[in-house]
């Protein structure tokens, strides 16, 4: 493997990679070639990230397996699913868009993770992690009557064998005993020498055709010692528990093979091409260096998981704080005024701002990893005990764990504060990852707060008065920087479900902001000349501002960075029908549509909630 100093600024010359245009066009590679194509592969997806900006580390740690898997198997009429899809990049310029890889995460661009609507070779759309045993094994059988040739691949990383999804599948295809392959690509370690010898050197064995037949033949072969077949059984899984860590899926129903180096191309190849052919459920476990074949990348992996633009990771770094580390802030102080708060978090401690709390406050720092139903059951336990769980989640994640929400925490009324990072929409990760969702399936269930500050101070400012609440609450916040508004460092708190009027107008159309999208709200009511209301609180509303301002208005226009049907704007219309407050209303919100990836700027736009785009729209409806 080729090792890469820096990301390439021009295009790198890569003459076996420009052959290849679809998977079947290197099927005709030897070996060696094929090594060259990766050194070449790697090189180009250094250079198109570094173009266009995303995830780096995970594609450089598979080129070699990506290649050999399409080496291998006739994809697309052979199933192949990437696992989350951070690592797809390498199998998107293998499959006809190597010349629009630099598009990615753009809007009209490709899609940041593997998309059914994108490509025939994209057998399944991921983008949340853990879900790729589960759709594998519903391919395997859905077609085993019809294609009994048909292959299934699966691949999946280290963190998504975390979540439970994954051993439940993992269990159902140990039941059913299809003809599949799931490819653990483990990153968390690197291929040391008891692994990369006589580990191997097994796995080749337990891999090889000829043993193979011995299993296949089994009693028959061996029928006049029958014991024999039996014996030689227990020994190999004595041996596997020895020098491989895979009896727990053994148990499962698969036949478990591993660990192998998953940057040696020929032992890539000589396991794999045997594995394919076997019958029942198979489980290769693959070693490979997220970050592999860039020395900064392989030093940092947590750095360079995705990266912006070449030219912006040398641009100084924004002024303003982000969101998440508003949050991360915050946490720190409140830990350090009340010893029972605990943080958790499913794997995101970068993102979700919590490296300083885990360094400062390690007791009282839990990562789960990527178990969302169980991060909010075990906040709920820690509630039930006296403790002060504060569940930190990014919005489109909390939807894996909303059964845990009710059931567990509001149901018992428990006091547990829940931290939505990215909420609304989140730019170049897609609709997988926007959190458009969290105010319609929030405010629906008794017992909970909801509230949408609309810039750093006032997030602060809500996240202590959630903290201080005595039951389920829930702060909303969007991904990247705010305003940049001066905050207050004092833990300061509001009274649980009051509005703040922002300009006071003797207009008859009141205007009516939940969140982030503040900034737009003010521009459209100082043109328009309306009184204008930061609601902070979706539930409970301000129901005495209400009543003060609608009950002899015209008109209210409400404002949400979530979605529009069953949102803030609609509480407020069902809050009206409610209290006899006859009155027209116009509600901007995310549409009844997925909004694709692109910035969040031009999402915004493709929403309709652009101050121009809504002045547009009030003009006409006043």
């Amino acid at each position: 493997m080729k090792i890469f100093k820096k990301i390439p600024e021009e295009r790198p010359n890569t003459p076996l990679l420009d052959k290849v245009s679809i998977p079947a066009d290197l099927r005709s590679f030897s070996i060696s070639e094929l090594e060259i194509l990766s050194d070449e592969l790697r090189e180009f997806l250094l250079y198109s990230v570094g173009k266009s900006g995303g995830h780096l580390g995970g594609g450089l740690g598979v080129v070699e397996l990506t290649v050999v898997l399409h080496y291998l198997f006739n994809t697309p009429y052979d199933n192949l699913i990437w696992d989350v899809g951070h690592q797809a990049y390498p199998h998107k310029i293998l499959t006809g868009r190597k010349n629009e890889i630099e598009s990615i995460r753009q809007k009209d661009g490709l899609a940041p993770f593997p998309s059914i609507h994108e490509s025939e070779y994209d057998a399944f759309g991921v983008g949340h992690s853990s879900t790729s045993i589960s759709a594998i094994l519903g391919m395997a059988e859905g077609s085993k009557n019809e294609s009994s040739n048909k292959k299934h691949v699966a691949v999946i990383g280290d963190g998504a064998m975390t979540a439970g999804i994954a051993f439940e599948a993992l269990s159902h295809a140990g039941h059913l005993k299809p003809n599949l392959l799931v490819i653990l690509n483990d990153n968390d370690m690197s291929i040391s020498e008891n692994i990369g010898g006589l580990s191997n050197y097994f796995s080749r064995i337990w891999a090889s055709k000829i043993y193979k037949g011995i299993k296949k033949s089994g009693a028959s072969v061996l029928k006049p010692l029958p014991q024999a077949y039996h014996l030689a059984r227990k020994v190999e899984t004595q041996m596997k528990a020895m020098v491989a860590p895979g009896t727990i899926f053994e148990e499962l129903g698969f036949n478990y093979v591993g660990p192998i180096d998953g940057h040696n191309i020929k032992e890539l190849n000589d396991v794999i091409s045997n594995l394919k052919d076997f019958d029942g459920p198979q489980f290769l476990h693959v070693i490979t260096k997220k970050g592999a074949g860039l020395d900064a990348a392989e030093s940092d992996r947590i750095g360079f998981h995705a990266i912006g633009k070449i030219n912006s990771l040398k641009s100084n770094k924004p002024s303003s704080p982000k969101y998440q580390d508003i949050f991360g802030d915050w946490i720190v102080d409140m830990a350090k005024e009340d010893n029972n708060l605990i943080a958790i978090t499913p794997a995101m401690r970068e993102g979700s701002g919590l490296v300083r709390f885990s360094k400062e406050f390690p007791e009282r720092y839990y990562d789960v990893a990527i178990a969302e139903q169980h991060a909010v059951t075990f906040a709920a336990g820690l509630a039930t005990e006296n403790k002060k769980p504060i569940v930190a989640i990014y919005s489109t994640f909390l939807q894996r764990a909303y059964d845990q929400f009710i059931h567990d925490v509001a149901v018992q009324n428990l006091d547990v504060t829940f931290a939505l990072d990215r909420a609304g929409l989140v730019g170049e990760d897609g609709p997988t990852h926007s959190g458009n969702y969290d105010i319609a399936y929030l405010r629906c269930i008794p017992n909970v707060i909801l509230m949408t500050p609309s810039d750093e101070n006032e997030t602060r400012l809500l996240l202590t008065s959630a903290y201080k609440y005595k039951g389920p609450a829930a702060v909303r916040y969007p991904r990247g920087t705010g305003p940049n508004s001066l905050i207050d460092a004092k833990l300061k708190s509001v009274e649980i479900g009051k509005a703040r009027v922002i300009n006071e107008t003797d207009s008859k159309i009141i205007f009516l902001n939940f969140g982030a999208l503040l900034d737009q709200a003010i521009e459209v009511s100082k043109i328009l000349g309306l009184t204008l209301i930061d609601m902070r609180f979706v539930k409970p509303l301000d129901e005495e501002m209400l009543k003060k301002y609608l009950k002899n208005a015209q008109g209210y226009v409400s404002l949400e960075d979530g979605s529009v049907y069953g949102g803030a704007g609609s509480a407020v219309q069902e809050f009206c029908s409610n209290n006899q407050i006859n009155i027209k209303s116009k509600l901007f919100g995310i549409p009844d549509r997925f909004i694709e990836h692109a910035s969040r700027e031009e999402m915004l736009e493709d929403s309709g909630l652009l101050a121009k785009q809504i002045l547009d729209s009030l003009k006409e409806w006043i």
